[in-house]
C-alpha cells in the first residue's frame, strides 16, 4: 500500500463483527482494490476484547476476543497500513473481571477490595444507614449527582460472610438467580421430596415472572421460606459495569497495563469511555466534576505518553457549556459531536452558514477534532443546545423520527433528549444525492474523519433488529451486521463508489493536514471549502439547492 499523506486521514468505525462477522472478514474487505489507499485508521468498538454486555462496553479483560478475531488480523491490518483507535473504559469493569471474582470470593480479603467502590465505606458520615443495608446520602451532598438510571446507583453483593455489601454501579447490571430443582431444596433443608417439588416448581415460575427471593408467595409452605430465599441470596449471580476506584493503587496500574496492551495492539489514538464518571467526592457532581476530572485526565495521558498513544476523551456537553474547548485547551483530541446534526440541519434548511460558523471556530481555536456523521450510539442532539435554537433542534428531532428513526430520552423523560437513532442514511431520508453530499462535507470539513460502516454502504434503519432486541433495545437500528454478500451487493452501487473515491482523495492529498489552512466563501446557497498545505490546494463547491458539488 502507498504511504497515505496526510496526518488525519480517514477512519473506518465498525464492531470486529459487523462486516461479514469476523476480523478476518474486515481485512479481507479492507484488502480489495477499491479500498486501497481509502483508510488510515480502524476504530474497532471494544467487543474486539473479552467482554460480556453492552456490545462491548463492559470489559472483563483487553485479551482478544477468539471469536471474532486473532492476532493476525491485527497485524495484517498493520501490513495494510491501517492503524488503530481503540477503547479504554476508565470508569468501570465488568463483574466478571478477575478483580471483581476475586472480591466475590475473598471479600474483605481480598488484594482487590478498595479496587471498587464499597457505597458505604464511601458514603460513611454523609447520611443514614437504612434497614436494606445501604447508606442513604443526604441530600444536601447527592443533589448535584447525575444518576444514569432511576435510584441509587447499587449493587447490592453477597460476600463470602454471608453479607450484602453496596458497590457503586453507574451503568448496566443484573441479578441472576439460580433455578433451583427438589434434589437441591433437599440437599440444603430437612424437607420431603414431594414438597421440594412443588416449592422448586413455584420458586422457578416466580423467578421467572422477574421477582425477587423475598417477593415470592410461600403461602402454605411459610416453615420452608427463609431457608429457601437464603439458598437463592447465597448463590445469586451478577452481570453489570461496576465502578472502580481511581484512589487505589491497583486500579492505577491496570490503567497502566491496559494502555500498554492497547498499543501492543497498534493503537495510536485511544478513546476514553465514560472518563467524566471517574471522579466522585461527596457534594460534588459525579459527572465531569472539576477539577478532580482534568486532574484524572493529566494522571492518564502520563501513562498514555509512556506507550506514544493519543487520548481522545468522549463527552457530551452542550455547545453553551463550551466543554469542547476546554479540552481541547488542555492539549487533547476531542470529538466533534455538532457536526452531525449541523450538517442535517444545513441540508434540510437548504443552508449551509451554521456549518461555516462551526468550522471556522475550530480553525480559530486550533480545536483538533475527530468528526463523524452515524456512529455505534447515535445522532447527538444534547449537545446542539446553544449553537441551534430550540425549536430548530425539535423540528430536526421530528423529521428523523417521521423517517423511522427513534429518540432517546434521558430516564424516560422527555425534553430531557439526548440523541435520535438512525442511520445517517435514512436520517437523511434514504437519499443517495444527501448521502454524498453530506460525505463530501465531512471530508472538507476540519478533523479527521471518522467513517460508521454502515453509511459507507448506505444503510438504512434496521426496524427489525429493534423488535428483536426488546426495551432498551432502540440502538440496534444502526448496528445491522451485514454478510459478505450483502457488502458485495453494495459496492456496486454509484453512493458506495463514490464515497470510496470521497475518502482516497481525502486520505491522500496532501492539501489536507490538522495543521493546514481552511478557507471557506459563501455566494448565496453555495459554499467553497478550500484546503491549503504549501504548494498543495483542493476545493469544494457544494451548493446547498440542489446536493450537487464539484471538487478540484
Amino acid at each position: 500500500m502507498k504511504k497515505n499523506f496526510v496526518d488525519n486521514g480517514p477512519m473506518l468505525n465498525a464492531y470486529p463483527d459487523s462486516m461479514g462477522g469476523t476480523m478476518g472478514d474486515i481485512v479481507s474487505v479492507l484488502s480489495k482494490k477499491e479500498f486501497e489507499d481509502v483508510f488510515q485508521s480502524f476504530y474497532i468498538l471494544p467487543s474486539i476484547f473479552n467482554t460480556d454486555l453492552d456490545r462491548g462496553f463492559s470489559v472483563i479483560d483487553y485479551s482478544i476476543n477468539e471469536e471474532m478475531a486473532k492476532a493476525s488480523d491485527i497485524d495484517k491490518l498493520g501490513e495494510l497500513g491501517i492503524d488503530l483507535k481503540l477503547d479504554f473504559i476508565l470508569n468501570h469493569a465488568s463483574v466478571l473481571s478477575p478483580q471483581f471474582q476475586d472480591l466475590l470470593k475473598n471479600g474483605e480479603n481480598s488484594k482487590y477490595k478498595d479496587f471498587f467502590i464499597n457505597w458505604n465505606k464511601f458514603w460513611e458520615g454523609y447520611g443514614e444507614m437504612t434497614p436494606e443495608g445501604y447508606i442513604q446520602p443526604d441530600e444536601k451532598y447527592i443533589k448535584d449527582m447525575f444518576f444514569r438510571k432511576p435510584g441509587l446507583p447499587i449493587l447490592m453483593v453477597r460476600m463470602p460472610d454471608g453479607k450484602d455489601v453496596p458497590y457503586w454501579n453507574t451503568f448496566y447490571q443484573e441479578v441472576q438467580y439460580k433455578r433451583p430443582d427438589a434434589q437441591d431444596l433437599m440437599e440444603k433443608m430437612d424437607i420431603q421430596y414431594l414438597t421440594a417439588q412443588k416449592i422448586s416448581e413455584r420458586v422457578c415460575a416466580a423467578l421467572d415472572e422477574g421477582k425477587k427471593p423475598s417477593e415470592i408467595d410461600f403461602t402454605g409452605y411459610e416453615k420452608y421460606k427463609d431457608a429457601v430465599v437464603e439458598l437463592l441470596e447465597s448463590g445469586r449471580r451478577y452481570l453489570g459495569q461496576m465502578d472502580l476506584n481511581i484512589k487505589s493503587d491497583l486500579v492505577w496500574e491496570h490503567y497502566r497495563n491496559t494502555l500498554k496492551a492497547l498499543s501492543g495492539y497498534g493503537a495510536r489514538i485511544v478513546r476514553l469511555d465514560a472518563f467524566a464518571y471517574a471522579p466522585k467526592e461527596p457534594g460534588k457532581k459525579n459527572f465531569l466534576n472539576e477539577p478532580d476530572t482534568w486532574d484524572v485526565l493529566e494522571k492518564v495521558k502520563e501513562l498514555a505518553d509512556e506507550f506514544g498513544v493519543s487520548l481522545l476523551p468522549e463527552i457530551h456537553a452542550s455547545y453553551s457549556e463550551k466543554i469542547y474547548e476546554t479540552v481541547a485547551n488542555k492539549g487533547y483530541m476531542t470529538y466533534d459531536f455538532f457536526l452531525p446534526g449541523l450538517l442535517i440541519y444545513a441540508i434540510e434548511n437548504k443552508d449551509g452558514s451554521v456549518l461555516k460558523k462551526w468550522a471556522e471556530e475550530i480553525q480559530d481555536k486550533k480545536i483538533r477534532v475527530v468528526n463523524m456523521l452515524g456512529c455505534h450510539d447515535g445522532i447527538p442532539l444534547l449537545d446542539l443546545k446553544g449553537i441551534l435554537a430550540e425549536e430548530d433542534i425539535q423540528k430536526m428531532i421530528d423529521t428523523i423520527v417521521g423517517r423511522g428513526g427513534f429518540v432517546k430520552d434521558l430516564h424516560g423523560a422527555k425534553n430531557m433528549y439526548y440523541q435520535v437513532n438512525a442511520t445517517y442514511y435514512s436520517a437523511l431520508g434514504d437519499d443517495d444525492k444527501k448521502m454524498l453530499f453530506a460525505r463530501a462535507i465531512q471530508m472538507f470539513m476540519p478533523g479527521k474523519p471518522q467513517v460508521w460502516y454502515l453509511d459507507l454502504f448506505a444503510g438504512k434503519n434496521d426496524h427489525e433488529a429493534v423488535k428483536r432486541a426488546g426495551a432498551g433495545g432502540h440502538k440496534e437500528i444502526n448496528r445491522t451486521n451485514l454478510t459478505m454478500d450483502q457488502i458485495a451487493d453494495a459496492m456496486n452501487k454509484d453512493v458506495v463508489k463514490k464515497q470510496l473515491e470521497l475518502l482516497k482523495f481525502r486520505n491522500t492529498n496532501p492539501a489536507f493536514g490538522f495543521d493546514s489552512k481552511l478557507d471557506i466563501k459563501t455566494e448565496g446557497s453555495a459554499m467553497t471549502f478550500t484546503w491549503i498545505s504549501g504548494d498543495n490546494k483542493a476545493s469544494l463547491k457544494a451548493d446547498f439547492s440542489d446536493y450537487s458539488y464539484t471538487i478540484e
